[in-house]
């Protein structure tokens, strides 16, 4: 699995969220996440049913971030958790051991404690400065991406502040995965953003 890891924020969609994820998965993606941090668990759920459902019809895994008590409801592949979510080990309670879990790491030691309790897939960064969060932690840069991806032996994606400019700079570290989300929510042309950071993050031209 190689490429765009595609999260849809609703707090961050210049279209209605539905339509962003249809023209994203037109454009293509690896995985599509929904991050929504605002609206009610059933909110949540209603829009995370359509979204499978889409991501179903291409090919693409769906993911549900934070809200892992919906995974099952919903249908999706997996949850994604943050350093100050509920511990991966209870979440995988919940999940069982055939749906994947992603953690958010900052630090080399925070991606090894991630692996040791049992993650599928680690995101490290940010990589650059972001405006899709409120208080972001503090960058990491390429050097410190790229030690990851040596050390860490589950797939890692790079996270924050990762736009078509920077992605080719992102994909010679070797990480098989990177995030976007106002790269792709805020885009005019959705289809045509997803398409073009694929591309270059699968290593191909657009």
């Amino acid at each position: 699995m190689r490429g765009l890891y595609a999260i849809i924020d609703p707090e961050h969609c210049a279209q209605d969220p539905e339509q962003v994820t249809r023209a994203v998965l037109r454009g293509g993606c690896a995985v599509l996440q929904l991050r929504d941090k605002r609206s009610s668990d059933k909110e949540v759920a209603q829009l995370s049913r359509k979204l499978r459902v889409l991501c179903q019809e291409h090919g693409v895994p769906f993911v549900l971030n934070d809200r892992f008590w919906l995974v099952a409801e919903v249908g999706a592949q997996g949850a994604h958790v943050g350093q100050s979510d509920e511990p991966i080990e209870r979440v995988r309670r919940e999940l069982g051991s055939e749906l994947q879990i992603g953690v958010s790491t900052h630090t080399l030691d925070q991606a090894r404690d991630a692996v040791r309790r049992g993650a599928d897939l680690i995101g490290f960064g940010p990589i650059f400065g972001t405006t899709s969060k409120q208080n972001p932690d503090p960058t990491v840069g390429l050097t410190w991406l790229a030690a990851a991806v040596a050390q860490i032996s589950i797939p890692v994606v790079a996270i924050g502040g990762i736009t078509l400019a920077r992605a080719a700079e992102v994909a010679r570290t070797g990480v098989p995965l990177a995030a976007a989300v106002s790269a792709l929510c805020a885009a005019e042309d959705p289809e045509r953003a997803a398409r073009e950071l694929h591309g270059v993050l699968q290593g191909r031209a657009t």
